[in-house]
């Protein structure tokens, strides 16, 4: 019995036995060219700024999603009949969704306006691809099958449910993926228990959590707010991949003012800075390796902005975080941000490049809306109904609350004079305290003096805090220790 073994740091062992049809197809799939160039893609961008060991690349992720993706689907076939196609395509989609990314993670699609989501089906349906051929020799049909269902097009809803929804496999393999690589443990979660929890609702052919599976669920969606308030959202992550936005921008407007030397017109990475059109084998050609590569020789280039913004992403001389989170009145806000750049017209830069507002956000979950069933996390209760998550988790409220930061992003030179700008902004002084706080929500939206994470995080009876009071002769164990504030 042929079998491929791929040792992984979440799931361990992935295996293929070849003599399984769909497995020696997702085998092939895994050695075609396209799907190796994910290799070269790493999944976080520019957070290994932040976190060392977040160098981890979209293949290793794809190959996770897809490994999730097939133990969704084992569990749920004891008890709904899957048919070998469906379950073909099915898994050649989650190994394949995220073929078409470009390099660094999302940064390098705003630029381009490439859409990853639009090039992964382009090349899966182009003739011309490796994918394509392996995909047509297994089925002629299962190219546009496959792009079918990342379209959210499958036949049963269960299925485009695992490859896109609250609860698909895509969110469980790079929650924990992302929280193992980057060491945070904010990211972990029963994924055992929650994939052990999955049915297929047979009235809606919706992928719902049986009721022993709400606390799994819970814990999910906690990982998710905590990852992206500690990770995804980082300050230094957030800057490093500002300050690439802003190469690429400066560096595709000397492009096509024909002042950048450095870098051919036939050369893919400029192609996709300046919106062109490129080939296949030239998009494959396109990876973090290109852009990496364009920094290192824009280093020594004529224009001062974009040596300095390449200089300062190759060796980390990163710009420096103004918070204002805690400025919810848009007028405030408005005139601490023209202060901000005015000081740095002032200092002799260039507030274009030199400074930039950032004001990530997300929400862990997003209640029915009663329009988007894929937006809705169903659970089947021990009657059989379904309800939704909504009703029944007393963590709703916290974990409909929408996460998001406001932050002034400031070249080191031009720091002091922003500060001392923004500090000046009407009615900000009195604010300023709470606002350099990083990582906090506005007071209006804590529903107490908790902050929102305590909220989450609460016991069952919050009346009854446990608090014990020491013994009066009892020693003090943190005598000459400096006690944790």
């Amino acid at each position: 019995m042929a079998e491929k073994i791929i040792r992984d740091p979440v799931h361990d062992i992935i295996a293929f036995r070849l003599e399984r049809p769909v497995d020696a197809l997702l085998f092939k799939l895994i050695n075609a060219g396209e799907f190796q160039r994910l290799r070269r893609i790493r999944q976080l961008g520019m957070a290994s700024l932040a976190y060392p060991g977040a160098d981890h690349s979209r293949y290793s992720h794809c190959l996770g999603v897809m490994e999730t993706a097939r133990q969704m689907l084992h569990h749920l076939d004891l008890t709904t009949k899957i048919a070998e196609p469906d379950l073909t395509a099915c898994l050649a989609a989650a190994l394949l969704h995220d073929l078409g990314h470009g390099p660094l993670s999302h940064v390098f699609e705003e630029i381009s306006h490439v859409n990853h989501e639009d090039q992964t089906a382009s090349i899966i349906q182009n003739p011309q691809s490796e994918v394509h051929r392996i995909l047509s020799e297994h089925d002629r049909a299962l190219p546009e099958m496959v792009a079918q269902f990342l379209a959210g097009k499958s036949n049963r809803r269960f299925f485009s449910d695992i490859l896109s929804s609250q609860l698909d496999a895509d969110r469980f393999d790079y929650l924990l993926r992302d929280n193992l690589m980057t060491g945070s443990h904010y990211g972990a979660f029963d994924l055992s228990w929650l994939l052990h929890a999955l049915v297929v609702d047979d009235s809606s052919s919706r992928l719902a959590v049986t009721a022993k599976g709400l606390s799994a669920v819970e814990a999910y969606l906690q990982s998710r707010y905590h990852m992206y308030r500690n990770v995804y959202f980082h300050k230094v992550v957030r800057t490093g991949e500002g300050m690439l936005k802003l190469a690429l921008r400066r560096a595709r407007r000397l492009a096509e003012q024909d002042r950048l030397s450095a870098l051919s017109r036939a050369d893919a990475t400029f192609k996709a800075m300046v919106g062109g059109q490129f080939t296949l084998a030239q998009f494959t050609d396109l990876d973090d390796i290109s852009v990496m590569h364009c920094l290192k020789l824009w280093i020594t280039a004529d224009d001062p902005i974009l040596a300095s913004l390449s200089h300062g992403l190759l060796y980390r001389n990163l710009y420096k975080t103004i918070d204002l989170t805690s400025v919810d009145d848009p007028a405030k806000l408005r005139s601490a941000i023209d202060r901000a750049a005015h000081a740095v017209t002032a200092a002799g830069g260039d507030p274009n490049y030199h400074l930039f507002y950032d004001e990530p956000r997300d929400t862990p979950y997003e209640i029915y809306d009663g329009q988007n069933p894929a937006s809705d996390i169903p659970i089947q209760t021990h009657d059989g109904r379904l309800a939704s998550f909504a009703a029944l988790s007393p963590l709703t409220p916290a974990l409909s609350r929408q996460l998001m930061f406001r932050r002034l992003h400031v070249a080191p030179e031009y720091r002091a004079a922003v500060e001392s700008a923004v500090s000046k902004s009407p009615n900000l002084g009195a604010q300023r305290d709470y606002a350099t706080r990083p990582n906090l929500p506005t007071k209006k939206d804590l529903p107490a003096p908790r902050p929102i994470m305590h909220v989450m995080l609460s016991k069952a009876n919050p009346k009854k805090p446990n608090r014990k009071k020491p013994r009066r002769n009892a020693r003090k164990l943190t005598d000459g220790v400096p006690k944790k504030s």
